[in-house]
């Protein structure tokens, strides 16, 4: 096994990056942050760490990653409160996307959100994506429903994700029938899968591994999608 090999099965997140999330989560005010900057700065450049080598590790497995930097992935802790009734000014998370061209990409990509409380997950796929691209995401489906269904049937896709999820429409999308074979999954607005990652294990060195080998999974999923941008 080589030296980068074994670096990236021990990377795991440390104990004082939760630390802080937790007590965020309870003083969700500028003094307090202002007053623990330090420590948010040591969480930060922790959270960062895992990313790089989740970039270096993906991009083994994706080519799509290739080239990607850590802030090209990596989402601010500060908040945009302008439409929220929300006004804690920040996130209680840190959280990653990797995907073609980055966080802001409009491709199928991995997700990993790191919050305290059991509430961490591995995720990935089609959030939200503008009409165009669901329109082709579903006519890709269509016209490949038997692959699409061998995907998502794979006995580790499901012990990993369980299903795909997402928003659905409450009526049969325009141009397809009722009987479509394939309508549960055409009528979804979001095409997402994800899997829960509890704190100890994200404070545990097999972290960056785990996360790996749940990307990997997910991979024949996210490259049908993206074929639809093809």
């Amino acid at each position: 096994m080589s030296a980068i090999k074994r670096k990236l099965i021990l990377i795991m997140l440390s104990p004082s990056s939760l630390k802080f999330l937790k007590e965020l989560q309870k003083n969700n005010n500028k003094p307090w942050f202002d007053e623990h900057k330090a420590q948010y700065q040591e969480a930060k450049a922790d959270y960062e760490s895992l990313v790089q080598q989740i970039i270096d590790g993906l991009s083994r497995q994706d080519e799509d990653i290739q080239g990607l930097q850590v802030k090209d992935c990596t989402f601010r802790i500060y908040k945009d409160v302008r439409f929220s009734k929300d006004k804690s000014p920040y996130k209680t998370n840190m959280g990653a996307a990797f995907a073609k061209g980055g966080k802001k990409s409009p491709y199928a990509g991995y997700y990993f959100h790191f919050e305290p409380g059991g509430k961490s997950f591995a995720a990935g796929g089609l959030w939200m994506p503008d009409a165009p691209i669901l329109k082709k995401t579903r006519q890709e489906i269509d016209y490949n429903f038997a692959e699409f269904q061998d995907i998502i049937s794979q006995k580790e896709f499901i012990r990993a994700f369980g299903k795909v999820d997402g928003d659905a429409l409450k009526t049969v999308p325009q141009g397809y029938s009722a009987d479509n074979p394939a309508l549960a999954y055409l009528k979804l607005k979001s095409l997402t899968v994800s899997k829960s990652f509890t704190d100890e294990v994200c404070t545990q060195p097999a972290l960056t591994r785990e996360i790996l080998k749940t990307f990997a999974v997910m991979h024949p999923f996210l490259a049908f999608l993206n074929r639809a941008f093809d």
